[in-house]
C-alpha cells in the first residue's frame, strides 16, 4: 500500500471515531491513555482543555493514541477500559473454551483453502457429499487458523469475508470457539482487536437489529458500539452456522443501508455488513454447511476454506478418547468401522463417528449375551441408528451407569418422548429447520419437564442465549431417523397425505401408498434433504433393524410382506433414468438398507471377474455406481476396461467423477466418448486422478478434447493413451495444453504415430511445463530429427525425471543429441532407449556424457547394436560415474572383449547396483572377469547374465566370488550352459553364501548329480527366497532331493521345477513339461512332498 493511500485511510478512521465517540467515552479514555504511556501529561492536558466539542478533543488525541508502541500485554488496552476488555476475555474464555480437548483439535488447526463451491457441494445432502467424495476432499493448498485473516503474499491485503465450509458435524462450531478462546488468550492474531462471536441460533430469536446493537450483543460490556462500528480499530464479526439461519439471505433484493444506528430486519442487515454497506472496516467470517454457503455471492467472498473430516490416525486417537478406560474396546470398535469401508468413509465426519463408534461398542459390549436376538456388526445406518436409539432408550448409555429408574418406565417415558421428537423432526425437516425454540416444543406438544432425561440429552441439545432458548439435534442424522421412526409408526395408521401438515390432501390409505409417496417426494426435491430420510424409511423395513427396535420403538410382530413391496418401489426408480442419477445411487443405498443386494453383489462379482461387458442394464449401471463408491473392488483402481460402451459410459457420467484411478482400457471408445470425458475432466468436483484410456480408438479429434479439459482441471495427474492413433495433430494439441497445464505429472503417448512433428510440438512444450516428470514415447518413428528437437528441449528443462523413446529409429545421431544434452540436463533420471538401432558410435557419445552427468539413475540401450568396441567407453563411463544406478545392455553384441571391458570396470565402480548383459556372445572368460570384480564390489545388487554360454568354467569363477560378496542378492543363469559341475561349484558357493535371494537356473543341463548338490546346499542356506531350476534334466531322483531339501529349508518362498501344475491326472503331459524327466506321477508327487516339506513355499511345477 502506498504512503498516500495509508495516509488517506487513516484520515478516513479518524473523521469515523470523531463522529462515533462521545464525551463520556473520552473521559474514560484520556486517563487510560495517560496510564500506559501513550499520551504525555501535557498532551493529555491539551486534549481536556480543547473545545467541549468531542471531534476536537480526538484529533488533539489521535496522532498520540495511534503510534504503535511495542505490543503491550494486549492490544485491547489502547481502545477501552481494560476492566470492560478484561471482562469480555473472560466471557469468552470461559463460553468458548468448554469442552474443548486439545489432542483431538489438530485437525481443526489447518483448513483447506478452496475455490467456491463444487457442483455437488451445492446440490447434495452432506451424507451423500462424503459418500461421494469418499471422504477425502479435493487437492488443496491448506491455510494455518492463526493466518485465516492474513494476506497470502507480501502483496496482497487481507480478506474482509472469510466463508468456512464443512459437512454436518464435521466441527464448525468447534473451530470457532478454538479460535475465539485461542484469541482471547492472546495466542493468536493479535492485530485483530476486537472479536465479536455470534451464531444464527441466536440471531433467529430477533426479528430487527442495528449495526450497534448487534456488536452489543457479542461484545455486552461495551459502552460505545459506535467506536467499532466506525472501523477504528480491526475487528473481526464471527457468524456461526448460516445453514441455521431462518430466514435466506437475499442479497438482489435486500435493502441498502448505511446506518450503522438503524434497525432493520435481521437478514437485510447480515447481506449489507457483507456487502460493506455497514461495518465497512470490519473482517467478517461465516461459518455454513456447503449448500447454504452458496447464498452468499462468489464475487462477495474474499476467501474461502473448508475443514476436512478425521485421517486414519485422527479417528484411531478420537475413539480412544471415547473409551479412555479400555482400549481393546476402542481397537475393535475401529476394526468394524474399517471393514466397513462405506461406515468408514462417514466416520471421517466426528459427530457421525461419535454415534457409530458408541453404537458399535454397546453392540460389542453385549455380544456375549446368549438372549440377544442381533448377532452382526451393525454396519448400514439405519443399523447403526437402531443400536444407538436402544441404547439410549434402555438407558445402558456407556459413560454412565445405568439409571435408577426402573428400565420399564423409563421405556414408557422415552417412547413417548421419541413420538412428540419425531413429529417436530419430520416437519423441521420440511421446512428445512433444524434449530427449534420454546414455541416450538410447545407447538408439537413436547413436554419440556422431559428433555432432562437420559435419552433426551443425547439426542436433543440445549443452548440457553440471552433472549430465548435452542433445542438442536445432536446431528443432522440424528434428525433424519427420528423423522423417519415418526414416519414409518403414522404411516401405518394415517389416511391424508402426511407430507400436508394441516391434513389437507388425497386419502391415502395403506403404509404402501405412503412410502411410494415419501419416495416420489425425495426423488422431486430439488435439494437433496429428504434423501437420508428415505434411506432410514428403508431400513426401518430390514428384518435386522424391525428385530431390534421391535416392542421398542416399533409394534410387535410386524409383518415382513412391506419389504418385497418396498423393493419394488425402489427398483422402479432405477429402470426409470437413462442416466445414472445421484438419486438412483440413492435407491441402491435404499436396497442395502432394506438387505437386498442380489443385484449388487452379481455386479461386483462380475467386476472381479472382468465379466461385465453385456450385462450393463440401467439397474445394473445403478449398482456399479454404487459399488464405484463402496466396493474394496475399487479401492485402488476403478477398471471399467472391455466392457463400456458410448452409452453406458454417458450413463456413468456423474459417477466417474470422483474415481480416483480410473483405466478405461480397450474399450472400443471413439473420439465422442473423448468429448464426454473432456467434459468430466473440465468439472470443478473432478477428482480423477489417473485416468487410462490405452487400446482405444482415439484420433486427433479425442485429443483435442481431452487436451481442452487439460486446460482448466486441477486434479489429473496420469494420463495413459498409449495404443491409439492422435497423430502429430492430436500431440500438438496435448503439448499445447501442457504449456499451460502444472498438474499432469506423466503422459503415455506410446503407439500414437505422432512421428517427428508430433515431437517437435512435445519438445516445445518441454519448454515452459515444469511440471511433467514422466513422459512415455516409444513406437512413434519420431526419428533421429524428432530426438533431436526433445533433446534440445532437455537442455532447458529441469522437470522431466523418465523419459521413454524405445523403438523410434533413433539411431546413432539422436543419440548424440541425446548425449549434448545429457551434459548440461541433471534433472532426467531415466533414460530409455530400447531397439533403436544405436551402435558403438551413439554409444560412445552416450557414455561421454556419462562421464559428467550428475542425474542419470537408469540407462536402457537393450536390443540395439553395440558392439565389442563399445565395451571400453562404457567401461570408461562407469570409472568415473557415480550416480548410474541401473544399466541394461542386454541382446547387444558386446562379446567377451566388450564383456571384459565393463567387468574390469564393475570392480572400480562403487554406484551400479543393477548390471542386465543377456545375450551378449559372452563366455566363460568375460564371466570369470565379472566374477573377479564382484569380489571387490560392493555395490552391485543384481546380475543378469542370461543366454550367455559362460559354461562349468565360468560358473565356478562366479561361485568362488559368491563366496566372499555379499550385496549380489539377484542372480540370472537361465540357459548359460551350465552343467554339473557347474551346479557342485555353485552349491559350494549357496553354503557359505548370506545375501543371494534370487537364483534363476532356468534351461541349463545340472542333471540329477547337480540336483543333489543343490539340494545339499538347501539344507544349509538361510537367505535364498526364489529358486527356478525348469528344464534341467533333473530327473526323478534330483527333483525328490530338492524337494526334500526344504523340509529344513524355512527361507525358500517359491520353487520352480517345472512350467506349469498338471491339473488333472489323466491329461498328458506337455513336452514343456519333459525338461527334467520327471513325468505326469512324478510331478504330483515332488509338489506333495514340497507342501508337505515347506507348508510356506509356493510350488510351480
Amino acid at each position: 500500500m502506498s504512503q498516500e493511500a495509508s495516509d488517506g485511510r487513516t484520515e478516513r478512521c479518524h473523521r469515523r471515531l470523531a463522529g462515533a465517540v462521545s464525551p463520556q467515552f473520552l473521559g474514560d479514555i484520556i486517563p487510560q491513555l495517560g496510564r500506559l504511556a501513550l499520551l504525555r501529561a501535557e498532551e493529555a492536558a491539551r486534549a481536556q482543555a480543547a473545545s467541549p466539542c468531542p471531534s476536537r478533543k480526538v484529533k488533539q488525541i489521535l496522532p498520540f493514541a495511534f503510534v504503535v508502541p511495542p505490543l503491550p500485554p494486549h492490544p485491547f488496552s489502547c481502545l477501552c477500559a481494560e476492566p470492560r476488555v478484561q471482562k469480555h476475555l473472560e466471557s469468552l474464555q470461559s463460553s468458548c473454551g468448554n469442552g474443548l480437548e486439545t489432542g483431538a483439535l489438530q485437525r481443526l488447526t489447518n483448513l483447506l483453502l478452496v475455490e467456491g463451491l463444487t457442483d455437488i457441494q451445492q446440490k447434495e445432502h452432506d451424507i451423500l457429499q462424503v459418500e461421494t467424495t469418499k471422504g477425502l476432499p479435493s487437492v488443496s493448498k491448506s491455510i494455518p487458523l492463526e493466518k485465516l485473516f492474513l494476506p497470502l503474499s507480501k502483496v496482497s491485503i487481507p480478506p474482509r469475508i472469510c466463508v468456512t465450509i464443512g459437512v454436518a458435524g464435521i466441527g464448525k462450531s468447534t473451530l470457532v470457539k478454538l479460535f475465539v478462546c485461542s484469541w482471547a488468550k492472546g495466542e493468536i492474531n493479535r492485530d485483530i482487536m476486537f472479536v465479536l462471536p455470534l451464531t444464527f441460533r441466536e440471531l433467529n430469536t430477533y426479528e430487527k437489529l442495528s449495526a450497534e446493537r448487534l456488536i452489543c450483543l457479542a461484545f455486552p460490556h461495551i459502552t460505545e458500539p459506535g467506536c467499532i462500528a466506525a472501523g477504528a480499530a480491526r475487528t473481526l464479526l464471527i457468524l456461526d452456522g448460516l445453514d441455521e439461519f431462518k430466514t435466506p439471505l437475499d442479497f438482489s433484493n435486500a435493502v441498502v443501508c448505511t446506518d450503522p444506528k438503524k434497525e432493520i430486519q435481521v437478514d437485510n442487515l447480515i447481506t449489507n455488513i457483507i456487502r460493506g454497506n455497514l461495518l465497512q472496516e470490519a473482517s467478517v467470517w461465516v461459518t455454513s454447511r456447503p449448500a447454504a454457503a452458496g447464498q452468499i455471492p462468489g464475487g462477495l467472498v474474499d476467501r474461502m476454506t473448508e475443514i476436512r473430516g478425521f485421517g486414519a490416525a485422527e479417528m484411531k486417537d478420537f475413539l480412544e478418547q471415547m473409551f479412555p478406560d479400555n482400549r481393546d474396546l476402542s481397537s475393535q470398535v475401529l476394526q468394524h468401522i474399517r471393514a466397513n469401508r462405506s461406515l468408514h468413509v462417514l466416520c471421517t465426519i466426528p459427530g457421525f463417528c461419535w454415534i457409530s463408534g458408541s453404537s458399535i461398542a454397546y453392540f460389542l459390549k453385549r455380544s456375549g449375551d446368549q438372549s440377544q436376538e442381533a448377532t452382526v456388526v451393525p454396519r448400514t445406518l439405519s443399523e447403526i441408528f437402531s443400536y444407538y436409539f436402544k441404547m439410549a432408550l434402555s438407558g445402558e448409555w456407556l459413560e454412565k451407569p445405568r439409571e435408577t429408574l426402573r428400565i420399564e418406565q423409563a421405556v414408557n417415558t422415552s417412547k413417548k418422548l421419541v413420538s412428540s421428537l419425531g413429529r417436530l423432526a419430520f416437519y423441521g425437516l420440511l421446512r428445512r429447520k433444524h434449530v427449534f425454540y420454546e414455541q416450538d416444543m410447545k407447538a408439537y406438544g413436547i413436554d419440556l419437564s422431559l428433555l432432562h432425561s437420559c435419552l433426551s440429552t443425547r439426542l436433543l441439545l440445549k443452548e440457553d442465549m440471552q433472549a430465548s432458548t435452542a433445542y438442536y439435534f445432536s446431528h443432522l442424522t440424528t434428525q433424519e431417523f427420528l423423522a423417519a421412526l415418526y414416519y414409518y409408526t403414522t404411516a401405518k395408521r394415517a389416511i391424508f397425505d402426511l407430507f400436508a401438515e394441516s391434513g389437507m390432501s388425497w386419502p391415502k390409505l395403506g403404509f404402501l401408498s405412503h412410502f411410494r409417496s415419501a419416495v416420489q417426494r425425495a426423488l422431486q426435491a430439488e435439494d437433496r434433504q429428504l434423501d437420508i430420510f428415505i434411506r432410514f424409511l428403508s431400513g426401518l423395513l430390514s428384518p435386522q433393524v424391525n428385530g431390534l427396535l421391535s416392542g421398542w420403538l416399533l409394534a410387535k410382530d410386524e409383518q415382513g410382506g412391506l419389504r418385497s413391496q418396498a423393493i419394488g418401489v425402489l427398483q422402479g426408480c432405477l429402470n426409470a433414468d437413462h442416466a445414472v442419477s445421484w438419486r438412483a445411487v440413492n435407491a441402491m443405498r435404499c436396497l442395502q438398507e432394506l438387505q437386498h443386494t442380489d443385484t449388487a453383489k452379481a455386479v461386483e462379482e462380475a467386476m472381479r471377474s472382468g465379466s461385465l461387458a453385456g450385462m450393463l442394464t440401467p439397474m445394473n449401471c445403478s449398482a456399479l455406481a454404487y459399488l464405484l463408491q463402496v466396493s474394496d473392488v475399487c479401492l485402488e483402481e476403478t477398471n471399467l476396461s472391455n466392457c463400456l460402451t458410448y452409452n453406458v459410459c454417458k450413463s456413468l457420467l456423474c459417477q466417474l467423477l470422483f474415481c480416483h484411478s480410473l483405466r478405461l482400457d480397450n474399450n472400443q471408445f471413439k473420439d465422442d466418448v473423448m468429448e464426454l470425458l473432456g467434459s468430466v475432466l473440465s468439472g470443478k468436483d473432478c477428482q480423477i486422478q489417473r485416468l487410462s484410456l490405452a487400446e482405444n480408438q482415439i484420433s486427433n479429434k479425442g485429443a483435442k478434447a481431452l487436451a481442452r479439459s487439460l486446460l482448466v482441471n486441477r486434479s489429473l495427474t496420469v494420463l495413459d493413451l498409449r495404443s491409439n492413433s492422435i497423430g502429430p495433430a492430436g500431440a500438438k494439441a496435448l503439448a499445447d495444453a501442457l504449456k499451460k497445464n502444472q498438474i499432469l505429472l506423466s503422459l503415455n503417448l506410446q503407439h500414437n504415430s505422432i512421428k517427428e512433428d508430433g515431437a517437435t510440438f512435445l519438445a516445445e512444450a518441454l519448454l515452459t511445463n515444469h511440471r511433467l516428470v514422466t513422459l512415455h514415447l516409444q513406437k512413434n518413428a519420431i526419428g533421429a530429427q524428432g530426438t533431436r528437437k526433445i533433446a534440445e528441449a532437455l537442455k532447458q528443462n529441469c522437470s522431466l525425471r523418465e523419459l521413454i523413446l524405445s523403438s523410434n529409429s533413433v539411431g546413432d545421431d539422436g543419440s548424440i543429441a541425446l548425449a549434448e544434452a545429457l551434459r548440461v540436463n541433471h534433472s532426467l533420471q531415466s533414460l530409455d532407449l530400447q531397439s533403436n538401432s544405436i551402435s558403438s558410435a551413439g554409444v560412445t557419445a552416450l557414455t561421454a556424457a556419462l562421464c559428467s552427468n550428475k542425474g542419470l539413475l537408469s540407462l536402457n540401450l537393450r536390443e540395439n547394436s553395440i558392439s565389442k568396441e563399445g565395451g571400453p567407453a562404457i567401461a570408461r563411463a562407469l570409472r568415473s560415474n557415480s550416480t548410474l544406478r541401473k544399466l541394461d545392455l542386454a541382446a547387444n553384441l558386446l562379446h567377451e572383449d566388450g564383456g571384459k571391458a565393463i567387468a574390469l570396470a564393475i570392480g572400480e565402480n562403487r554406484a551400479l547396483t543393477s548390471l542386465h548383459l543377456q545375450w551378449n556372445f559372452i563366455q566363460a572368460k568375460a564371466a570369470t572377469a565379472l566374477a573377479q570384480a564382484l569380489q571387490s564390489n560392493s555395490s552391485l545388487a543384481s546380475l543378469d547374465l542370461q543366454e550367455n554360454a559362460i559354461g562349468d568354467e565360468g560358473m565356478a569363477a562366479l561361485s568362488a566370488a559368491l563366496k566372499v560378496n555379499t550385496t549380489l542378492a539377484d542372480l540370472h543363469l537361465q540357459a548359460a550352459s551350465v552343467g554339473a559341475a557347474g551346479a557342485q561349484a555353485l552349491a559350494e558357493a549357496l553354503m557359505v553364501n548370506k545375501s543371494l535371494q534370487i537364483l534363476d537356473l532356468r534351461g541349463n543341463c545340472l542333471g540329477p548329480a547337480g540336483a543333489k548338490a543343490v539340494a545339499s546346499a538347501l539344507k544349509v542356506n538361510r537367505s535364498l527366497r526364489r529358486l527356478g531350476l525348469q528344464e534341467n534334466c533333473l530327473g526323478m531322483d534330483g527333483a525328490i532331493c530338492i524337494a526334500t531339501a526344504l523340509k529344513g529349508n524355512h527361507g525358500l518362498t517359491y520353487v520352480k521345477i517345472l512350467p506349469c501344475l498338471v491339473a488333472h491326472p489323466e491329461l498328458p503331459v506337455p513336452p514343456s513339461l519333459q525338461g527334467n524327466r520327471i513325468g505326469q506321477s512324478g510331478a504330483k508327487m515332488i509338489s506333495d512332498t514340497i507342501r508337505s516339506n515347506s507348508p510356506d513355499c509356493v510350488v510351480d511345477v
